[in-house]
């Protein structure tokens, strides 16, 4: 059973508004959680049927299996986005100080986060590969496109447009700057910290 987590933080964000994150909030990704329910009875059903048929040009099975990872990865993303807005965008912690060892300073990697967020169609995502031990940036242009398994998100950007467009139009690039303004160090560091554990 996926759940419609509350908002993290209670106050109001700089260069976001609260239309955007009530809209974003409480009608899109409640959207991805209810829709995530539904796929998941739906497969549920057909698992413990006597004869789950597939095909690959089409079939009910397919276009859920579809729909499942883009459905619960509009969950788990906005979720990772929410968990890190919130606070005053000042870098600190170990995270901050991985960043400034592999980009230089927080400064050239917010650069190169934000050329990678005009770049992207969905999602722009810190995260931490654990495959190979080591922070890295992904685009994804959907939210089931882009990643790779064994990552796991650090500092993660919505870019698509219902993210921004109430508050600055077609003006990305302002965004991704009020983005990192809110940007809760702390819920972050904490990630990073989780992150490190794990062990493929």
């Amino acid at each position: 059973m996926y759940n419609h987590k509350p908002l993290p933080f209670d106050k109001e964000l700089e260069g976001i508004s609260s239309k955007t994150i009530e809209t974003h909030h409480g009608k899109l990704y409640k959207g991805y959680v209810d829709k995530s329910n539904s796929i998941k009875e739906r497969l549920t059903d057909i698992a413990k049927s006597d004869n789950p048929e597939g095909n690959q040009t089409y079939s009910e099975l397919r276009s859920l299996k579809n729909g499942e990872s883009f459905a619960n990865n509009g969950v788990y993303l906005h979720e990772k986005y929410f968990d890190i807005l919130g606070g005053d965008g000042k870098s600190t912690g170990e995270l901050a100080e991985a960043i400034s060892a592999k980009y230089g300073s927080v400064e050239q990697f917010q650069k190169y986060f934000t050329a990678c967020a005009m770049a992207a169609r969905g999602w722009t995502i810190l995260a931490w590969d654990a495959n190979v031990g080591e922070l890295r940036v992904f685009n994804c242009d959907a939210h089931n496109h882009g990643g790779i398994w064994g990552a796991i998100p650090i500092i993660t950007c919505d870019v698509y447009e219902h993210s921004y467009f109430m508050d600055t139009g077609s003006d990305r690039k302002t965004y991704i700057d009020n983005f990192f303004k809110n940007l809760n160090w702390e819920a972050a560091n904490e990630l990073f910290r989780k992150a490190q554990e794990l062990k493929i």
